[in-house]
């Protein structure tokens, strides 16, 4: 019966872990070229990202070599290589410590971290928050608690009885 509970509580603290990047492996990174001085002719311009994004050669060879070093289930396909620290706040394009296998599906996909990704974007480039407070939110060790404290979700959120955000548009 104890290996069955050592075992059950192993694989919910690995489900987790998959949802947030090892912090030991991706702290994040910072691109030093953006700064609150020039964010007006850099992240906030339209297409930015596009610019700087690295090839996804680079990003495809970097997210298999992640998953065989993290022991990831699935395929490559079951995973975006995603930018802990969004290229819209400055976040390093091309540093591995800033880019992790994030899985495509589930309660804390790719699409959730999207989304708090848009609204921390459209806030910096609207002054509401500095450039430092917006990269302040993906330097923390769990995004996903960023996520909730953002939006304003109380526990229900992690159970799905959380129904609306109270944040931004």
């Amino acid at each position: 019966m104890a290996a069955f509970l050592a075992a059950l509580v192993l694989s919910a603290a690995w489900g987790q872990q998959t949802d947030i990047p090892d912090h030991g492996r991706t702290p994040g990174a910072i691109d030093p070229e953006i700064t609150q001085e020039n964010i007006a002719h850099t992240v906030c311009v339209a297409g930015y990202t596009k610019t700087v994004r690295p090839p996804t050669r680079y990003t495809e060879k970097l997210k298999r070599q992640q998953m065989r070093e993290q022991g990831l289930e699935g395929s490559s396909h079951d995973y975006k290589e995603d930018h802990l620290v969004p290229l819209c706040v400055g976040g390093a394009p091309r540093d591995p410590h800033n880019l992790w296998p994030q899985p495509v599906s589930g309660r804390w996909s790719a699409a959730a971290k999207d989304q708090l990704e848009s609204s921390v974007c459209r806030q910096v480039c609207r002054g509401d928050i500095t450039l430092k407070q917006g990269q302040a939110i993906f330097l923390q060790a769990d995004w996903i608690k960023a996520y909730l404290r953002f939006f304003g979700l109380g526990a229900g959120a992690l159970d799905g009885s959380a129904r609306r955000s109270r944040c931004c548009s």
